[in-house]
């Protein structure tokens, strides 16, 4: 498979909708801009401002963690109130995540009903 290449500008565009978009995730932005997920992974470790918009509209951090901050849950020099923050960002995006996935499979349901019935000769 023959390799692409992206603009920088695509890049900061891609790091930028991810950042900005509440409740988005990497690999809903990733399917909707059709690149990889490791692409974008990649972008938003070289472009990222490690800030990102909760499903509730606030600036959070990043849920992503890079390679080097993996082995660790929490920053360093958290607050209670901090982590407490973070992780109701994160619960919040979660659970934008599992609306989407309730809403994309009852869709697919109805639509495996209604074909089911196309069926019959």
């Amino acid at each position: 498979m023959a390799r692409k290449n992206y603009s920088e500008e695509f890049r900061r565009q891609a790091v930028d909708l991810y950042e900005s978009t509440p409740g988005a995730t990497v690999r809903g932005i990733a399917e909707d801009l059709g690149i990889v997920r490791g692409t974008l992974r990649h972008w938003l470790e070289v472009y990222g401002t490690g800030k990102k918009t909760a499903a509730d509209g606030t600036l959070t951090s990043t849920p992503l963690q890079s390679k080097t901050t993996a082995s660790s849950s929490s920053p360093a020099g958290e607050t209670p109130e901090q982590k407490i923050a973070r992780l109701e960002a994160e619960n919040a995006a979660l659970r934008a995540e599992t609306t989407k996935l309730t809403t994309e499979r009852e869709i697919l349901q109805r639509a495996a009903k209604y074909f089911a019935g196309e069926t019959r000769w």
